[in-house]
């Protein structure tokens, strides 16, 4: 089978004593005309390597001079395939192989093994070129030499129609021979080679290569790297996707892929007010009002980040990176002090230290800075950074899901159950457990705290079941009072006081209140926020099966988020809104990355913020099982911020080097601000205290505002985590392989192929509006 070259005259030249096909007699003492090689998808790679000879590409069957003769045994011309033109004679030369790859027609290395015939024996050789091995090949008739051919080194590529290149084929000194498969085939024919991925070779001398620098340098030909590859040499990997970003999903997979992606998700949608509204002085009913208003601002950002952000299928809702400095500034002494209208107060404080660092957000990507800041921002600072923020909790999560351990270690083991252990079950093909281990596991345990509760485990003689404030008078009650508090399932009067139908609205608290030091803090925490999305885009792009958007698109994405914050400012959600670091886990357990499910489940996410009784449901939790799947879910963020360090080198003693340093003293350093709190030891639970030292901490510049925010600032691990990470990564020398710079896409991919990044492109009305933001991506 011929493919991908043409036919050519069949006269002999010589090498060693054998016999090869002359591909041009008329030669004469110019080089041959060789045709180009047209790729096709069931070229033969035997056919591949002989144009390959024929270009120069690769040499003749041994380094030697490939003397040419008309007609068998006449006149040595003296052409070297490599070498161009010599003298009479020819002459040998130490010129390595280099591989044609199959598919792209481009030089590459051979970094495989060979067994190449010699003139003193049979050898084994490897990259460098050092040939191992004995016996005697004979040169001459009835002589071969064994070489592993194409079809070994590129993983049986050398398929010859259905049958298989495991057989061999024998040759003879005359050339002639026959090629027994292995069951599948049998083949007879003329020409010398030995198949198992093997084929005969003339013997010649050949001199070993040093390294595969010298190949380029001697050959004259660049290594082919793909522009795809991450970082490290590899090419990306291709994940297996059910649906991809663009896919047109029918009614029903697009409702039911929708609903999966939220409900994966449910532990970041929606357990932040659980752990904010509390401290703050909340109600249960503002607790529901406040996981209401986050619900419909979570799905309008995602809806807006979805046509106009990086149009990645990411669900857009309130950060865990905004939940320490939220807890920083709700525990300051000024605010836990107050005694009227707590709550709101807080709320409205916080509200406009969101709504100020979230406009520092947005002119951070529209104004295109961001894309200048990717060359600094690299996976050695993201990882930390990210998992720092998953880190900031420990004091809070199993210190706070100790308070009912009863209903708190159940939730524990049976999210374990189900992420790990039960993670490959399949149910009608669709790996429910992987899937919904946090959703499923909290309705299970929840349901068992409830038939605790009714069965009367917390009922306690002498004590009002209701907990009103005559319990803590009881004596009989008082040691048991906290127990009823945390594992009572009717201790909420959420579902009670809750609205059926409540609509959020901006400004529900009030105006917002604009100070200075809380401003300072969420301006740096923004910052912090932007370099953990650019993890995620990166992330969820490649498993998305996607090339990685262009610095310009990630700008527009992170300037996109910084107005959904503002949006989320106005609304009084008490966290800012930015990408879910999860949505990278949820695509790599559901395998779906469907611009349209998303968006379809953001408008549910808005339909069902309306009814205020869902608000009320959710509001019920109890506080220990919320905060035991928290643990879980805090872990998943540790774990995927540590996973980006795959994009760089993890074995050098500079990377690991900065990763444990920023993360040793991302703890330390604030262990040493939050031990100044001589007065909130004696107000705070002991899993606030660490969030409570922007007010006492040893700071001291004579200005209270600058005070309370570098206390503030210095005493939460993720911002000082990503400040020393960010100064070692560009101050410490490295090469770009060894830092692991991430591979975005570039303006001439976008010239050259504009389908690849066709799923980043933005509405072509809205591209007509902002056409001259091209620095966006637009």
């Amino acid at each position: 089978m011929q493919t991908g070259s043409s036919s050519v005259p069949k006269k002999a030249f010589t090498i060693g004593g054998g016999s090869r096909r002359n591909p041009n007699p008329e030669l004469g003492n110019e080089e041959p005309n060789v045709e180009p090689f047209v790729p096709r998808r069931n070229h033969d790679p035997r056919d591949l390597r002989s144009w390959a000879k024929r270009t120069g590409f690769v040499s003749g069957e041994s380094n030697a001079g490939v003397g040419v003769s008309v007609g068998g045994g006449g006149e040595r011309l003296g052409f070297d395939v490599e070498k161009g033109i010599e003298g009479r004679g020819g002459g040998g030369g130490g010129s390595p192989k280099i591989e044609i790859d199959p598919v792209l027609g481009r030089a590459r290395v051979n970094r495989n093994f060979e067994i190449e015939g010699d003139d003193g024996g049979l050898g084994l050789r490897s990259d460098n070129g050092v040939g191992r091995g004995r016996g005697q090949a004979r040169r001459g008739e009835g002589g071969a030499a064994l070489r592993y051919g194409d079809e070994e080194r590129r993983g049986g590529l050398g398929n010859v129609g259905s049958g298989n290149s495991n057989g061999k084929r024998i040759v003879n000194g005359n050339g002639n021979g026959d090629r027994i498969g292995n069951g599948n085939e049998s083949e007879n024919g003329s020409g010398n080679g030995v198949e198992d991925g093997v084929s005969i070779v003339a013997p010649a001398a050949e001199e070993p290569r040093k390294n595969e620098n010298e190949v380029e340098s001697e050959v004259g030909i660049d290594v082919f790297h793909d522009p795809e590859e991450p970082v490290l040499g590899r090419f990306p990997r291709k994940y297996d996707l059910k649906c991809g970003i663009t896919d047109n999903l029918g009614f029903i997979p697009r409702i039911y892929y929708s609903l999966q992606h939220c409900m994966s998700l449910v532990g970041s949608l929606v357990f932040i007010p659980l752990v904010i509204v509390p401290a703050m002085g909340g109600t249960d009913k503002d607790t529901a009002n406040v996981i209401s208003s986050m619900l419909i601002v979570s799905g309008i950002t995602t809806l807006l980040h979805s046509y106009f952000g990086t149009r990645l299928p990411l669900v857009q809702g309130s950060s865990f990176v905004f939940l320490a400095p939220a807890l920083v500034i709700v525990n300051s002494e000024e605010l836990r002090d107050l005694s009227r209208h707590k709550f709101t107060q807080i709320m409205r404080e916080l509200q406009g230290a969101i709504i100020v660092g979230s406009i520092f957000q947005s002119i951070l990507g529209f104004s295109g800075l961001m894309s200048l800041l990717l060359r600094w921002i690299n996976p050695v600072v993201v990882g930390p950074t990210t998992a720092a923020v998953g880190l900031a909790f420990l004091s809070y999560g199993f210190p706070q899901a100790g308070t009912c351990l009863q209903i708190s270690m159940p939730q524990i083991i049976l999210v374990l159950i189900f992420s790990l252990y039960l993670r490959g079950l399949s149910i009608n093909g669709h790996q429910v457990f992987r899937i919904y281990a946090v959703p499923l596991s909290i309705v299970i345990v929840w349901a068992y705290a409830f038939f605790l509760t009714a069965g009367g485990a917390y009922n306690f003689k002498g004590c009002s079941t209701d907990i009103p404030s005559s319990n803590i008078l009881v004596e009989a009650c008082r040691k048991h009072l906290f127990t009823m508090q945390h594992c009572r399932t009717d201790v909420s009067d959420a579902w009670r006081t809750s609205s059926w139908v409540r609509i959020p609205y901006p400004f529900q608290w009030g105006v917002p209140v604009f100070k200075l030091r809380t401003s300072m803090i969420m301006i740096f925490v923004s910052l912090v926020a932007s370099v953990n999305s650019i993890g995620t885009y990166h992330s969820a792009s490649l498993r998305a099966n996607s090339k990685p958007p262009t610095p310009g698109i990630v700008s527009r994405g992170i300037g996109m988020e910084g107005f959904c914050s503002i949006l989320a400012g106005l609304w009084g959600t008490g966290t800012g809104s930015t990408t879910i670091t999860e949505n990278v886990h949820t695509i790599n357990s559901t395998k779906v990355a469907n611009r349209g499910a998303i968006q379809l489940g953001a408008a549910f996410l808005v339909f069902i913020s309306v009814m205020g009784k869902i608000g009320g449901i959710l509001a019920s939790i109890p506080l220990p099982l919320a905060a035991s799947a928290l643990c879980f879910t805090w872990a998943v963020i540790v774990a995927l911020g540590l996973s980006t360090l795959q994009y760089s080198q993890q074995s050098t003693f500079r990377n690991t080097a900065i990763v444990g340093l920023s993360l040793f003293l991302g703890f330390s350093i604030p262990a040493y601000f939050q031990q100044y709190q001589p007065v909130s030891s004696l107000i705070l639970p002991g899993y606030l205290l660490p969030f409570s030292a922007a007010s006492s901490g040893p700071v001291h510049t004579g200005s209270p505002e600058l005070d309370f925010a570098l206390n503030g600032l210095l005493s939460m691990n993720m911002v000082v985590t990503f400040f020393i990470a960010f100064f070692l990564d560009n101050t410490v020398p490295g090469s770009t392989q060894e830092t692991g710079v991430y591979k975005w896409s570039s303006a001439n991919d976008l010239d050259s192929d504009p389908a690849s990044l066709a799923n980043y492109a933005v509405p072509r009305r809205v591209a007509g509006v902002f056409c001259w933001a091209k620095c966006l991506g637009v």
